[in-house]
């Protein structure tokens, strides 16, 4: 199962490039689909981020703001597929 990441970002952002850069790192080796979304291209997402870019969401809650490190992003991707790997164990115990 791929993960969702949605990255509000703005063009000429250093902070946003090396989120990027992370984010592309990360993904050779974990699947991952990623939407990139500018804030500068709407008036109401400039005001709910503008001064918060980049933000990254993941499978649409919010991860992190700022930077990220791959062990960071990694980990996080980690914990959501084993949470779900969780779940389907214990689903699967219930019917036994």
């Amino acid at each position: 199962m791929n993960h969702k990441l949605t990255l509000y970002s703005r063009h000429d952002c250093c902070l946003c490039n090396e989120m990027k850069t992370i984010i592309r790192d990360v993904s050779l080796k974990i699947p991952l689909e990623l939407e990139e979304i500018d804030v500068d291209a709407s008036t109401a997402l400039r005001e709910k981020f503008g001064h918060e870019v980049p933000v990254l969401f993941v499978d649409g809650r919010k991860a992190f703001k700022y930077r990220v490190t791959e062990s960071a992003l990694a980990k996080r991707l980690g914990k959501s597929r084993r949470s779900r790997w969780s779940f389907a164990i214990g689903v699967g115990g219930a019917k036994r």
